[in-house]
């Protein structure tokens, strides 16, 4: 199959800066793909060039349709948080000649002299700011690609409000361009405003306050709530059997303030989650910005309704709702093969509800109890918390969809 689809890297430096494989991908095409800013390194001639344009599904679209060879021009690396990764999503590579020049990473630990297997990377180009939050820790190495000018300002105010107020900040403008320029200014003290579009941020964190650890089982003070929280004790072993990977889906159903589904995904920067609660959907929105996790998914309602027709997820845990009609079989059925369903209940309504499910599929049934030491008068004692029944099963891989065909009291062995 005939390549006809080139993708070439290109730095502030242009076209004297590419190979000459570069430079003959770009001779041969006969239609010039990018940015303005890219567009306009390439000497003027009588070849189409488009500029793309949003949305980017519909220049793709325009792309394919062209019949001839095209040449998309792209910033520094195009696989490193680039138009690359989005081509070759849509696009067989087989059909694709991809030419990488140094990535913005690459170039700013060169100035820096920093290990770029030891920094912490990120884009805010298109993102919400609010995904710094989940990268922020005593010690880090941060390198961002910024939005615009504005986006070094953004970073030390997150930065300022979160303690880390003291963390020095470089801001490099026009990498590898005859421009190139560096600021630098710890977070608190950041004023800078005359400041070039085309820049990244390099942060080296130092914190005056409190770190928030990556492991399951945030304080609870870390969260907005109305009490309606999965206690920190509970939370940490409640993710624990939900086993989270990377690229995962979690539905987390009556999430109350959103807290399993928040660790979840800041357990790795690729796990996902939708977040089903019907009335407190503004404290989920408010602690996912606070905590690094505002790509989390908020549907208000009540399930089992509100689970129609959302994709299908890789875990599930119900903290709410256990005793609603049908949500077993809703759940069962939605959830992939050698997916994990994790249930949380504190009433006996609740348990006989799990006790249920477990003669039907099997899993396994844990009593969590809590005692915290709290002041009695002048001494202290045990107060208990609210003993936690927790039902967590894996759906066999060969097993029928539907949670209505299972026949009851059967052992997994026999189901299998």
């Amino acid at each position: 199959m005939q390549k006809w689809l080139a993708i070439v890297g290109i730095g502030e430096d242009g076209l004297p800066g590419l190979s000459s494989v570069a430079r003959s991908l770009i001779d041969c095409a006969e239609v010039l793909v990018g940015g303005d800013r890219h567009l306009a390194m390439i000497p003027t001639d009588d070849r189409p060039r488009l500029v793309w344009k949003s949305p980017i599904g519909d220049s793709i679209a325009q792309l394919r349709n062209q019949g001839q060879l095209v040449c998309v021009l792209a910033s520094g690396d195009p696989m490193w948080y680039g138009i690359g990764v989005t081509l070759t999503r849509q696009i067989p590579l087989a059909e694709i000649t991809i030419i990488p020049a140094p990535s913005t990473f690459s170039l700013a630990c060169s100035r820096l002299g920093w290990s770029l297997s030891e920094v912490e990377t990120l884009s805010l180009c298109g993102r919400p700011p609010a995904l710094l939050q989940a990268y922020i820790y005593a010690g880090a190495k941060l390198l961002i690609l910024s939005e615009g000018k504005h986006t070094p300002a953004i970073v030390a105010e997150i930065l300022t409000q979160r303690g880390f107020g003291n963390s020095q900040m470089t801001v490099m403008e026009r990498l590898a361009g005859i421009h190139e320029r560096h600021l630098t200014d710890i977070a608190a003290n950041w004023t800078q405003t005359d400041i070039a579009d085309l820049n990244a941020i390099a942060v080296e964190c130092v914190a005056d306050g409190i770190t928030l650890p990556r492991i399951p089982g945030l304080s609870d003070s870390a969260y907005y709530h109305d009490g309606q929280l999965t206690k920190r004790e509970v939370r940490a072993v409640t993710l624990s059997a939900l086993a989270p990977a990377p690229g995962e889906l979690l539905w987390d159903v009556g999430a109350g303030c959103g807290s399993i589904s928040i660790e979840w995904m800041r357990s790795h920067p690729r796990c996902r989650a939708i977040a089903i609660e019907k009335s407190r959907t503004h404290y989920i929105a408010d602690n996912a910005t606070a905590l690094g996790t505002p790509q989390l998914q908020i549907v208000s309602g009540t399930a089992p309704a509100a689970l129609k027709d959302l994709p299908q997820p890789d875990a599930i845990f119900i903290g709410g709702g256990a005793t609603a009609e049908g949500m077993f079989d809703t759940c069962w059925t939605a959830l992939r093969s050698g997916g994990r369903l994790v249930v949380n209940v504190v009433t006996i309504e609740g348990e006989q509800k799990l006790y249920t499910w477990h003669q039907r599929v099997g899993g396994t049934l844990t009593r969590i109890a809590i005692q915290r030491a709290l002041a009695v008068g002048s001494f202290l004692g045990w107060k208990a918390m609210a003993p936690i029944t927790q039902w967590t099963v894996v759906k066999p891989k060969n097993l029928l969809n539907s949670g209505s065909l299972l026949k009851p009291n059967l052992s997994v062995e026999e189901k299998l």
